[in-house]
């Protein structure tokens, strides 16, 4: 084979790798999963592996991959969600405060109620009356999180646990298992796999992604680009509720600092899982991972006994360092083309 053939079988490789890096944005967290995996493992000496460990990092995962995965959704329209963790903390408030008078049932159902009426309310001001999506759900933050405050005055709202295994709490929404399989992977396994059908393989995903791509070109086309915002807003509100009963149920109380800086977990999940915050661009596979990450990263900080300040600054220090990764990254990749 002459030097030239070579060059150009060596160029067709690496076309074929970066095409492939590009159409599967969540590649990236996959192989950071992996290399992240072997790393705390032996530099925890094994203790990270542990299953003790392993099965709260899960849950942890489970929680903040259904959360994100419902921020992921309005990233894809080119909007911003912030509040997701004080609506995280009312869903929490809802199930709880309901639950032992009216049953699981109901206080399930309005706690997502709760979760999905606060999302339409963002998404209404947002997308039919034209306020920046930052500034309204910054709005909800505060306004959500001070309810909560002001319902607990700055007390832990709780169920006694004999309640709670009456009600079976925990084995419904917690940590409890079914057939040996935990609750909360079942809960998120279901719940992700529904997003991963509705985005990919749905009119209302082609849409929700076009809209994210360019929402003037989407709405030339016949997209009602304001009512598939609106709804992107009420599917987060609804899966932070969820993932706030998942909580509240496996801990059995909840407090005004419920949900605190869950949502900015949500949107570094996103970002570290490949979903790009122009819009246009999101993988729920890339989400789990992303949420695995930052659930392991936490874990390992407090296995090597570091301090969890630290962890803030970590989960900053990723998020700019995937999207300025991710923006050269793109940039090479289109003049390798």
């Amino acid at each position: 084979m002459s030097n030239q053939e070579t060059t150009i079988d060596s160029r067709s490789g690496r076309k074929r790798l970066v095409k492939f890096f590009v159409d599967n944005p969540e590649s990236g967290a996959i192989v950071v999963t992996i290399a992240m995996i072997s790393l705390f493992s032996l530099t925890s000496g094994g203790v990270w592996l542990n299953i003790g460990n392993l099965q709260s990092v899960i849950h942890v995962t489970a929680i903040l991959a259904i959360l994100a995965a419902g921020e992921s959704l309005v990233i894809a329209t080119g909007e911003i969600d912030i509040s997701l963790g004080s609506i995280f903390g009312i869903g929490a408030f809802v199930f709880l405060g309901f639950a032992p008078a009216l049953g699981v049932g109901p206080a399930f159902v309005m706690a997502l109620a709760a979760g999905c009426i606060i999302g339409g309310f963002n998404g209404y001001i947002s997308s039919f009356l034209g306020v920046s999506s930052l500034i309204v759900t910054l709005g909800s933050l505060f306004i959500f999180r001070g309810i909560a405050l002001l319902l607990t005055q700055s007390k832990a709202f709780s169920i006694p646990t004999a309640t709670r295994e009456a009600l079976v709490l925990y084995d419904l929404f917690g940590a409890g298992t079914i057939y040996g399989f935990n609750v909360s992977v079942i809960w998120m396994v279901m719940v992700l796999a529904v997003f991963h059908i509705v985005v990919f393989f749905t009119p209302f995903g082609n849409q929700l992604l076009a809209i994210g791509g360019h929402a003037d070109t989407a709405l030339s086309r016949g997209v009602r680009v304001r009512f598939i915002k609106l709804m992107a807003f009420v599917i987060a509100g609804g899966a932070a509720a969820l993932a706030g009963v998942m909580e509240a149920s496996k801990t059995g109380f909840a407090d005004g600092s419920s949900g605190r800086m869950m949502e900015l977990e949500a949107i570094a999940t996103c970002v570290v899982g490949g979903c790009l915050l122009a819009g246009g661009r999101i993988s729920i596979i890339g989400v789990l991972a992303g949420a695995f990450i930052l659930s392991s990263i936490q874990s390992y900080l407090v296995v090597m006994s570091v301090s969890p300040q630290l962890y803030l600054m970590v989960l900053a220090g990723m998020v700019i360092a995937v999207m300025l990764g991710d923006d050269r990254f793109r940039t090479w990749a289109n003049r390798q083309r």
